[in-house]
Formats: C-alpha cells, sequence, structure tokens
C-alpha cells in the first residue's frame, strides 16, 4: 500500500499542492465555491417548485428556460460594463436586484397569478443574475498568465463548480423530502443573496487588471470567427447538460422516487469532479480544441445508455460516468476561449461563453420537460446523444494555429 501510495498517489497531488501554495489561492477557491452555491440549487428547486405549483413539468421548464435565458441573453450587457468601469458596482447592483426579483417570482407564483406575471418576473430575476461564475474565471485569467496554472485553476475551477451540483440538488432534494418544494425554493433563494454577500469578500479582486479605453467593436469578441464556433458548440454542449437537469428528476418522478433526482444529479457532478481532477494533472499531445471535441463524443454513449437502461443502480452508475467528460470539456472550452479573445474583451467573451451555456442549460431544459411530458421520459437522452455527437463533430473544425493569449 506504501508503494502504491508513493508511486501513484502523492505525484497526483503534489501539483495541486503547489498550485494551493500560491498566494490567495486557496482563499480565492473556497470563497468561489460558497458564493456559487446557487448553482447547484436553484435549477432543481425552481423547477419541482414550479412543477409542484404550476402543474407539469413542460410548464415548469418554459418558466426555469425564460430564467435562464434572460441571464444568458443579458450577461454580455454586464459583461461590456464590468471590462469598462470594473466589477465592483455592476456586482452590487446585479446582488441585490436579482433577490429582490427572485422574491418577486415566488411571490407571483404562491398568489396564483397569471403566466404572464410569472413570465415577466422571471425574466428580471434572470437579467439580473449576479456574475460571479463569469467574474471568477476572468479573475483566475487575471491571476495567471501562464497556460499551465491557467489549466490548473480552471479544472480546480469546474470541480469546485461539480461539488456545488452535487451538494447543492442533495440540500435540495432532502428539503423536498421532508418540508416540500416550496421550503426548497425558499432556502434557494435565501443562499443566493448569502453568496453574494460572500463573493464580496473575495480576495481575487484586487488582481484585476482594467485594460485602458480603447476603441471597441459593437460585437465585442463576437468579431473572431473562432470564438463563435466555439460558442456555437457550446450551446450544444450544454443543451444537452439541460437535458440532465430535466431527465434525471422527470425519470426519478417516472419511477415515484423524488428524492432519486437530487441523488442523479449529486451522482453526475461527482464524476464531473473526479474527472476534471484528473484532467487537471495531464498533459496531453493533442491539440486542445482535439480534446474538447473528444471529451463531447464519448460523453455522447453514456447518453445513449440511459436511453436503453432502466434498472435504478446501473442507471446511476451510468451518470457517474457521464460526468466525468463534463469537467474536462469545460476546462477545455475556457482554456480555448483565453487562447483567442482579446485582452480588452476578456470579461466579456466570458459573459458570451455564459450565454451560450445558460442558454443551452434553458432551452435544452424546456425542450427536455416538453418531451418528457409529450413523448417519454427516456427519448430525452436520445435526443441529448445526438445533439452531442454532432457537436463533437464541429469542434474538430475548430483547430488552427493558436494566437496565444496573454
Amino acid at each position: 500500500m506504501k508503494r502504491l501510495r508513493a508511486r501513484f498517489v502523492v505525484p497526483f497531488f503534489a501539483p495541486y499542492r503547489a498550485f494551493f501554495a500560491q498566494s490567495d489561492v486557496t482563499s480565492m477557491v473556497v470563497i468561489a465555491w460558497l458564493s456559487r452555491m446557487p448553482v447547484g440549487m436553484m435549477g432543481l428547486a425552481m423547477l419541482m417548485y414550479m412543477r409542484e405549483s404550476l402543474g407539469d413539468f413542460k410548464v415548469a421548464g418554459s418558466v426555469v428556460g425564460v430564467y435562464f435565458v434572460s441571464m444568458a441573453v443579458f450577461a454580455p450587457v454586464c459583461g461590456r460594463i464590468i471590462d469598462r468601469t470594473g466589477p465592483l458596482w455592476p456586482l452590487r447592483i446585479t446582488g441585490v436586484l436579482n433577490s429582490v426579483f427572485l422574491g418577486l417570482l415566488f411571490a407571483v407564483v404562491t398568489l396564483r397569478m397569471s403566466n404572464a406575471a410569472i413570465m415577466t418576473a422571471a425574466v428580471f430575476a434572470g437579467a439580473f443574475a449576479p456574475p460571479i461564475a463569469v467574474l471568477t474565471r476572468t479573475l483566475w485569467r487575471h491571476r495567471f498568465t501562464d497556460e499551465v496554472n491557467r489549466r490548473m485553476a480552471f479544472s480546480v475551477d469546474s470541480i469546485m463548480i461539480e461539488l456545488n451540483f452535487t451538494i447543492g440538488p442533495a440540500i435540495i432534494a432532502l428539503v423536498i423530502a421532508a418540508f416540500g418544494a416550496t421550503v426548497a425554493f425558499a432556502l434557494a433563494l435565501v443562499v443566493t443573496f448569502l453568496a453574494f454577500i460572500v463573493f464580496l469578500f473575495t480576495p481575487a479582486l484586487k488582481y484585476w487588471q482594467q485594460e485602458p479605453h480603447i476603441e471597441r467593436h459593437l460585437l465585442g469578441p463576437l468579431t473572431e470567427p473562432r470564438l463563435v464556433g466555439l460558442f456555437v458548440v457550446t450551446f450544444g454542449l450544454t443543451f444537452s447538460f439541460g437535458i440532465l437537469e430535466v431527465g434525471y428528476p422527470a425519470f426519478a418522478t417516472y419511477l415515484g422516487m423524488p428524492v432519486l433526482a437530487g441523488i442523479l444529479l449529486g451522482v453526475n457532478s461527482l464524476g464531473s469532479a473526479v474527472g476534471g481532477a484528473i484532467y487537471g494533472v495531464l498533459h496531453p499531445k493533442a491539440p486542445l480544441e482535439r480534446q474538447f471535441a473528444a471529451a463531447i463524443g464519448i460523453m455522447a454513449v453514456p447518453f445513449v445508455l440511459h436511453w436503453w437502461v432502466d434498472q435504478v443502480v446501473v442507471f446511476a452508475v451510468i451518470a457517474f460516468f457521464a460526468g466525468t467528460l463534463i469537467a474536462p470539456a469545460l476546462t477545455a472550452q475556457t482554456l480555448l476561449i483565453t487562447r483567442i479573445a482579446p485582452n480588452q474583451y476578456a470579461t466579456e467573451a466570458f459573459t458570451w461563453s455564459a450565454t451560450f451555456i445558460v442558454s443551452g442549460i434553458g432551452i435544452g431544459m424546456a425542450a427536455g420537460g416538453a418531451i418528457a411530458e409529450l413523448v417519454d421520459v427516456k427519448t430525452t437522452f436520445l435526443l441529448g446523444s445526438v445533439v452531442l455527437a454532432g457537436m463533437s463533430l464541429a469542434a474538430l473544425f475548430l483547430h488552427r494555429r493558436n494566437v496565444t493569449a496573454t
């Protein structure tokens, strides 16, 4: 056992020890994890609350989809403001207003107001979502200029997000089982506001490097064709994530085991954390674009197996392996953004990425909810596998001579 530890375990963790030994890294990681806890809680809490209050997954998925699409549409506006003015005031304003409009959404649903009122509240809540996830990744870019540390930072960041998606849904599932979906959504609202307060204390903000006021194009980073292509592939990838976000709760509901929804989402995220930890210490020789394409393509296989398998334990094992490719794919995607995006559009590029990620998840959830209600639960996973296969092929066309960003 000691030989095994000396040969494999110690070398595996050595790069992580060196990474966390650097100034402010540990506190940046911990605060980023705490402040992004709503990421793992809000989707499931809102979905199950809307289903309980409004009647079915189709309507519930539409409301959640509107929330995420609104978040996606307005994120680049916030990103452009941050690139020009710095992060503090946009963060403070969105942090407060997001909580206000989420509270309004909770109120209009509880009071059984019209669908128009519900959708309007969802739009405004999404529009003012605080850019915590985007800022964290932009600040890692400012903190490190070399790709080795950036790969490690983005891998750790992906792992921590997946831990959010592991613990968050588990908490929500337990609260739903014990107290109901209304209490779970209320808890998610409180955690969202507290998370914004926590992020204000991150030391990462001191690493912000304000770019000089230079001429900027109206389309910002979208003037770079490779970046647009990357975002399109990202949309397809995260559309499939949205399928999982609805597919697992719908499968659990079909079996009459609502707690299973949080377990499956948590197991999937745990798999992603494991995959991200392994990817962070690897040094693949293949071009980054090929790594991205491979991770997406291989992910299509467990999606097909989800469609084929019914036994719960086997289904959960497949959910774990589906997750092992998520963090590596997102890490490779983030590294590609840092290579391609010009410095003056650093934050805006990540917000456009968030736009395609969040809209992909939101539209995937809406589509998954409709298919689960109108066709059957398992067909959602088959659709996800087809989309992943197509995006894997599309990602191969991203490969070109790399331009290194600083």
